[in-house]
């Protein structure tokens, strides 16, 4: 990998894994469009610790908060504060975590094809846009249960198979559950804390554990772009989502699909 192509895909993570247009799909995709190689194990460990530190920093008071007052609450054994929150945080991890110890190779080997993010890019792509479109959504954090966090949860964990976004998959279903965009969106951050956790500890001890030469010059500028560009793009996402909506994201995987089938189909 030379330099431009770390940079590249770095910001191309960074742009993709917050927004609901399928992070996993770009970094599949890109390489096949122009031709480049696999970035490689490490490469994936920096771009996902780069997110992870984003998503942290831009919320560190909301991650503060909901830690101290889940520790809290276990310690008195009652729910304090956003005691709750926490839990519900930790429901909504449990689908992806398992889903993902028991499919992983499958989805690695078999769902990484054009002709699957295809479909779950169009497919997921529609029900982000139906979701937004419907109304009487006015349901904030303080309403959710856990029944709700689990349903999101599920949702989370279809977003293994490439192309149908963590983000995206989460935030539509937020919004089928009538939370408000931004109830939807920043439970859907939130919810991502714990899940990028679990990957790049996945990511890390598969390059502990075999013979992966790490390009750190690579590895540097991964991270640091990714970083900077996904918590740019929470920013202004979050910014803009009362005034532009989902639709600008459902046309673009609408059109991604299009090109995706008369490309490489």
């Amino acid at each position: 990998m030379d330099l431009f192509q770390a940079l590249f895909l770095g910001l191309l993570q960074g742009l993709t894994e917050f927004l609901p247009i399928s992070s996993s799909a770009h970094l599949i995709l890109t390489p096949a469009f122009f031709g480049w190689t696999d970035q490689g194990v490490g490469f994936d460990l920096s771009v996902h610790v780069g997110t992870l530190l984003a998503v942290v920093l831009y919320f560190r008071r909301d991650v503060f908060g909901i830690a101290r007052d889940g520790l809290i609450s276990m310690a008195q054994r009652r729910i304090v504060g956003q005691g709750a929150l926490a839990w519900y945080l930790v429901i909504g991890t449990i689908p992806a975590g398992l889903a993902g110890l028991a499919l992983l190779d499958m989805i690695d080997n078999e769902l990484r094809g054009a002709s699957v993010i295809f479909v779950t890019t169009l497919v997921f792509g529609i029900l982000l846009g139906i979701a937004d479109w419907l109304p009487k959504r006015q349901r904030t954090l303080d309403s959710l249960n856990w029944k709700d966090a689990l349903l999101v949860g599920i949702a989370q964990a279809m977003a293994l198979v490439p192309g149908t976004s963590r983000s995206g998959v989460t935030i539509t279903a937020g919004l089928f559950l009538g939370m408000t965009r931004e109830t939807a969106s920043r439970f859907s951050f939130l919810l991502a804390i714990p899940i990028i956790v679990l990957a790049s500890a996945v990511k890390l001890l598969e390059v502990a554990t075999s013979d992966v030469i790490v390009d750190w010059s690579g590895f540097l500028i991964g991270g640091v772009t990714s970083f900077l560009m996904a918590i740019t793009a929470i920013h202004f996402f979050l910014k803009w989502l009362n005034t532009v909506g989902m639709w600008p994201y459902v046309i673009y995987r609408i059109v991604l699909a299009g090109v995706i089938y008369a490309v490489l189909m």
